[in-house]
């Protein structure tokens, strides 16, 4: 019996489309709370997260043929939960917060002087407040920890507008938070 828990990502998934479906459990579970956290973060409703990524896991599971094992998987079941998230959003819409009369032009790094813990906790308070645009990659980068080029391929932009949106995001804090 192989041990999965020492396998990449990747080679799980290569082994469950390969020898053993029920071993997507293995899946399920490294990136259950990390997911959930992401999807919430993103509609800031616990019960419509749970249905988002619940869809993704599925979604994930039929489409894993086409998932190819030389990239990173991170990556791909990310993109899949903000798809559908996105989805989620359209249709609540009107929902959203609009920000208007808000001026980005500041060099000024508000997060250069706390440590990683206060800056995640400020970040999470501070999410719901400010528009999706700017939520979303500053999320994935501070609570999800990703770098600029796994964000880039989750949310399908130029590392250079991840950078903009999260610094902007930054300013979006300290103006509203």
């Amino acid at each position: 019996m192989i041990d999965l828990k020492k396998l990449t990502d990747e080679q799980v998934a290569d082994y469950v489309r390969t020898k053993d479906q029920e071993s997507y459990l293995e899946i399920v579970l490294r990136y259950q709370s990390k997911l959930m956290r992401y999807a919430n973060s993103l509609t800031h409703d616990e019960t419509k997260a749970a249905d988002i990524v619940q869809n993704s896991f599925i979604k994930a599971f039929v489409n894993l043929n086409s998932f190819n094992t030389k990239m990173k998987f991170s990556s791909w079941i990310y993109r899949i939960v903000h798809n559908e998230a996105m989805n989620e959003v359209i249709k609540h819409k009107n929902e959203m917060p609009i920000l208007e009369g808000v001026d980005f032009a500041s060099d000024e790094d508000i997060v250069a002087n706390l440590t990683k813990k206060e800056a995640q906790e400020r970040v999470k308070k501070c999410l719901s407040k400010i528009p999706l645009l700017y939520s979303e990659p500053l999320s994935l980068f501070f609570l999800e920890e990703k770098s600029y080029d796994e964000i880039s391929d989750i949310l399908r932009l130029p590392i250079g507008t991840v950078g903009t949106r999260i610094r902007r995001a930054k300013i979006l804090m300290k103006k509203i938070c």
